[in-house]
């Protein structure tokens, strides 16, 4: 995992300057300084749209006793989409722009999410947190028991 941390953070700044210096011999460099500020400026205003989306829909869920757990992950991918648009540089605005998009951003989630455990009791129906303790429950670990108040027996002494 270290090894693709590290080749990401290397590969994306020498592409994004790659682009950069051929966008700028093409159209100059003061336009292709404004194109960056100009697709930073339009993503973070695309970006709060899609935000303030996101949580209605996500409040929207648990209003009516859902996990929202695809809004989670639409917010996972808005952060990322976030980041991407902040950096600055064609490519990773591109990759930001895209996933601003909702359709394409279903499509990822989806993807990543196949295997996920948050979708798997969703799709059952079941809480996830009563999925995680349910696969840890064995027969005969549960315990009879009777709650019994001392309170009014420890103030009398």
């Amino acid at each position: 995992m270290f090894r693709i941390l590290l080749l990401i953070f290397l590969i994306i700044p020498i592409v994004e300057i790659y682009v950069l210096i051929q966008v700028g011999d093409v159209i100059g460099a003061l336009p292709t300084i404004f194109m960056v500020v100009a697709t930073a400026v339009l993503g973070a205003f695309l970006l709060r749209l899609q935000g303030f989306q996101t949580l209605q829909r996500a409040q929207s869920s648990m209003a009516s006793g859902q996990i929202p757990a695809t809004e989670m992950l639409e917010g996972v991918c808005l952060v990322i989409a976030g980041a991407m648009l902040l950096t600055p540089g064609f490519v990773t605005d591109t990759f930001g722009f895209l996933l601003l998009v909702p359709a394409i951003r279903q499509s990822v989630i989806k993807q990543l999410a196949k295997n996920s455990r948050i979708f798997y009791t969703q799709k059952r129906g079941d809480a996830f947190s009563q999925q995680r303790y349910r696969s840890d429950y064995r027969e005969g670990d549960v315990i009879d028991g009777e709650v019994v108040d001392d309170d009014d027996k420890h103030h009398l002494r």
